[in-house]
């Protein structure tokens, strides 16, 4: 179906079109004052437009911001007299927003409601008594004179919570353009500062009001309703070339949030004491002959800026940004790097105020020219939060401020982070190309660094970087990580320690800037473990595939006649998976079996939960456990199943908690483990309690086709079923269960729920061989159609 598009309207247009809708709903208004309340208050009432109305700025479903401005509370009409007003206005299909206050609660000071007063710096007289809205007005005028510089200090700092709720970044893929930096309420702050504080002259910005304008009164105009997120669908519909137009409002946008910042930076600075005064002073002995250090900004000393990169080695190395002047002297500079110029920004401990710097001015764009074609590239993918440049230096950011002690002590042992800061500048640069970006990312790392005269040594890395900088992603999110052959396959790919340290930095960074949440807890004991898997590798020889009692004195938990029993026949990957208290735990647990059928334990793992249980196997076993989990509103986020030569199964399941049940009611974590106790002994239904509870499925933006493929990779002993399907309620459960009913055995589970896709992987077997093909072929039909579910 072709979207019907909607045209943004010109600024003429606009202009007339906000002046019409203002002066139509001022005399709407005093017409409806008159009908209502002129009688019963002649004098001491004066009806105010404030707020967005008051500027004139009103769109086809912006709120009509009211100010029942009265003497005194005597001076209020009567409540039923007000609901009247209010009522024949709404059924005007408009939507009136309205505070009662007197004239000396509007020139007083709101500390816990500063949104009021930054409401009356926008204050038009409407209807009722002129006599008392010109004292307001008056009175009014004399407080902003005497308190404006306090309204200032609180409006900055509701400014810089609202942008921080956004991350202080105008790159969202799917812009609030009311709220978010860069947007209408920053247009309205730099309006407000000026007001409060009328310093110089406030930056010219009607362009970008007028585009903005344009996008708000189709978005409002596409809703019916007051809808100011330009989602995907309404960029399809507003443009046949939505990328275009994205590109053209970040450009908006970014004029915009630049001017808010170092509007609310001068404020501050205006009004910061006699302390921030003294730091600022000290800051400005940085002052080089080169650059003048004002106010945290750089400030040029000559008339042209140096010719290399070494302004913006002076700005990283301090952690300092342009000055506005600096800004406008740098346009059209096209600096002279060669490799020794971004090797020595690249190695600073924290370059990327310099590569922010860089790309605020434009000069990261014309330094390497091909980083231009990701400058605002919006990629669809419903899963990324930033345009495709954004995300790179967030990867860059989140590189130098590494949490996890671990990744942390990794990045320290590493030493010299150049190539990978340079990779990561250039790992998604093949994006928009219309070809695998990896791959052109290659190539364009090739191409760069034989520009800038790098050695082979270090083109040969960044481009290997470049190339393969999903692959531990991919493998996290397909393979078992501890199967020795996912482990040999992952050394023989990367081919040394140095780059195996490298990509997993890269793959670090690069998840935790797709979005806040990307870089779950499990997701990175994932990446951890896909790491010392393969570091191990390259350390020591692979196991034996099975555990047998002749190799027990090898392995760290001991060799006592239970342990043995236990551990006898357990693939080697067992031991990898668990440590030795947790093997000692879980032979522990099977010595409970000679007493009971089933021993269970649900404990914490990693900002997720985890249920381990130990029985006898038997078929559906898998499956009838997983929809008791998702019977209770639970995720589960990876499952493993593993069997001895006594024929126990030692399965564990770990699962997220999305209600918080298991947090908010403790006695359900045991219900939990008597539930499952029942499954398993057969005395209760895994059919029956996902009956009793609702499969509510998530809302999806997009159709995903379910694919069923196997794969019989030498050295698995298992055949490798891969499923990529839309998530939803139960579906580990369904997919489990069919393979149970094809007769089939699984060995292990790796589950990657990715936005709306769920990317499953088991290993399955039949008999105790991998799957022949025509088994195969049945239970393709048979997972394809649990992808679709009973639901759907």
């Amino acid at each position: 179906m072709t979207l019907e598009i909607h045209a943004i309207p010109e600024p003429a247009a606009i202009r007339q079109a906000l002046a019409a809708r203002k002066s139509g709903i001022d005399e709407q208004i005093r017409n409806t004052f008159q009908k209502f309340l002129a009688a019963s208050c002649p004098s001491g009432l004066a009806i105010v437009a404030v707020g967005g109305y008051g500027r004139g700025e009103l769109f086809p479903h912006s709120d009509i911001d009211l100010l029942f401005l009265v003497e005194s509370d005597a001076h209020i009409p009567p409540k039923e007299r007000i609901q009247v007003f209010l009522q024949s206005l709404w059924d005007s299909n408009l939507h009136p927003s309205h505070s009662v206050h007197t004239v000396a609660e509007c020139v007083a000071e709101h500390a816990e409601n500063a949104e009021f007063t930054i409401s009356l710096l926008d204050h038009r007289m409407l209807a009722g008594d002129e006599t008392l809205y010109a004292g307001m007005k008056q009175k009014f005028a004399q407080f902003r004179t005497r308190r404006g510089p306090s309204v200032a200090k609180k409006l900055v700092e509701l400014a810089e919570s609202r942008r921080a709720k956004f991350h202080n970044s105008i790159y969202h893929l799917e812009p609030n353009i009311k709220e978010t930096p860069g947007g209408f309420r920053d247009l309205q702050t730099l309006h407000w500062l000026h007001a409060l504080d009328p310093h110089g002259t406030p930056p010219d910005l009607t362009t970008a009001f007028y585009f903005l304008s344009g996008i708000r009164q189709r978005l409002h105009d596409l809703a019916s309703r007051d809808q100011n997120v330009l989602s995907f669908d309404a960029q399809d519909m507003l443009s046949e070339h939505p990328a275009t137009l994205m590109r053209e409002y970040f450009r908006h946008a970014r004029a915009v949030d630049q001017a808010t910042r170092l509007a609310l930076e001068a404020t501050m600075v205006r009004g910061g004491g006699s302390l921030l005064g003294r730091f600022h002073e000290w800051r400005s002995r940085l002052s080089t002959a080169d650059y003048t250090v004002l106010r945290e900004r750089v400030l040029l000393r000559g008339q042209k800026p140096p010719t290399d990169l070494s302004l913006f080695e002076f700005i990283a190395r301090h952690d300092l940004r342009l000055a506005a002047d600096t800004m406008e002297r740098m346009q059209g500079f096209v600096p002279q790097a060669n490799w020794d110029n971004w090797k020595r920004l690249l190695s600073l401990p924290k370059p990327s105020p310099g590569l922010r710097a860089m790309q605020e001015c434009g000069v990261l764009g014309r330094a390497l020219p091909e980083w231009q074609n990701i400058e605002c590239l919006v990629v669809r993918d419903f899963y990324h939060r930033y345009t495709v440049d954004e995300h790179t230096l967030v990867a860059l950011e989140n590189l130098e401020n590494i949490a996890d002690a671990r990744f942390a002590n990794l990045a320290a042992g590493v030493g010299d982070l150049t190539l990978l800061r340079f990779a990561l500048i250039l790992h998604d640069i093949g994006k928009g190309s219309g070809r695998d970006h990896s791959t052109v990312g290659e190539e364009i790392a090739h191409a760069v660094l034989g520009r800038l005269g790098a050695p082979q040594e270090d083109i040969d890395t960044v481009a290997y970087l470049v190339r393969h900088h999903l692959a531990l992603s991919n493998v996290m999110s397909t393979r078992d990580l501890f199967d020795g052959a996912t482990a040999r396959a992952l050394a023989d790919s990367i081919g040394t320690v140095e780059r195996l340290k490298l990509l997993t930095l890269l793959t670090y960074a690069d998840i935790s800037a797709v979005n806040p949440q990307a870089m779950s807890p499990w997701r990175l004991e994932q990446l951890w473990q896909a790491y010392v898997s393969a570091h191990q590798e390259f350390t020591r020889e692979l196991a034996t595939e099975r555990i047998h009692y002749s190799e027990l004195a090898k392995e760290p938990v001991g060799t006592s006649p239970e342990m043995a029993q236990f551990l006898e026949g357990l693939p080697t990957r067992y031991a990898r998976t668990h440590s030795k208290a947790e093997i000692e735990g879980h032979s522990q647990m099977a010595d409970q079996l000679a007493s009971r059928p089933v021993a269970i334990e649900v404990v914490q793992d990693h900002g997720a939960h985890k249920l381990t249980l130990l029985t006898k196997d038997r078929p559906g076993l898998f499956a009838s456990v997983a929809g008791t989990i998702s019977s209770f509103g639970l995720d589960i986020v990876r499952a493993e199943a593993f069997s001895n030569s006594s024929g126990v199964v030692v399965d564990s399941f770990v699962f997220t908690d999305p209600h918080r049940t298991l947090e908010l009611n403790p006695s359900e974590t045991e219900r939990l483990r008597g539930v499952v106790r029942k499954v398993v002994e057969g005395t209760e239904d895994a059919e029956r309690l996902l009956r009793g509870r609702q499969r509510t499925f998530r809302a999806s933006r997009m159709k995903i086709k379910p694919s069923v493929s196997f794969k019989d990779e030498e050295g698995i002993n298992a055949t490798l079923v891969e499923i990529s399907t839309a998530d939803r309620p139960a579906l580990l459960h369904d997919l489990a269960a069919a393979i149970s009913v094809a007769g089939c055995n699984i060995e292990v589970v790796m589950i990657d729920t990715e936005a709306h896709r769920a990317q499953d992987v088991f290993y399955v077997t039949r008999e105790g061989s991998k799957l022949t093909e025509e088994i195969e072929i049945k239970l393709q039909a048979q997972l394809l159609a649990a992808c679709v579910g009973s639901s759907n």
